[in-house]
């Protein structure tokens, strides 16, 4: 049905406002949470290497939830007219970005950025940290070790 009435281009109409929150909203996660772990370290004094294995993954789960509430607030009002658009009629008719537009507009720039973000911060901030709690645990179960980008004209 969906083929017939909207073509191909149907099956694709929710990609690019789902890449424009979900390309930030990753981007934001594995840069600040490397950022914050480098801090907390640097704070300590110590490497990861001079540290036990539960302290490792606190640090994780700390960082986790810094990335977590940093990517939350970068993508939140993505997600808000994400969540907006996919009600029946929602942003009147039109193609995607017509109708986005249009929702933007009705719930204004501030309402858009800040409405429902505690809870999101918490939900994303916990989520995000258990990510990467189980990632380096894991990593540390396998043995296996992360790859860290370098300047090599540094050496």
């Amino acid at each position: 049905k969906m083929l017939k009435q909207e073509g191909v281009g149907g099956f694709y109409a929710g990609l690019a406002p789902i890449l424009a929150k979900q390309v930030p909203y990753t981007m934001a996660k594995f840069a600040v949470q490397g950022a914050a772990a480098d801090s907390i370290y640097s704070s300590m004094g110590k490497t990861p290497a001079d540290l036990s294995g539960g302290m490792n993954v606190s640090v994780s789960l700390a960082s986790g939830v810094i990335a977590g509430v940093a990517a939350a607030i970068i993508s939140h009002p993505a997600d808000t007219l994400l969540s907006k658009v996919n009600k029946a009629g929602a942003g009147g008719d039109g193609p995607m970005i017509t109708r986005l537009s249009n929702i933007a507009k009705e719930v204004g720039f501030v309402n858009l950025c800040t409405v429902g973000l505690l809870p999101r911060c918490v939900m994303i901030g916990t989520l995000t940290a258990g990510q990467f709690g189980i990632f380096d645990t894991v990593m540390n179960t396998l043995g296996a070790s992360k790859f860290h980008f370098h300047n090599p004209n540094a050496h």
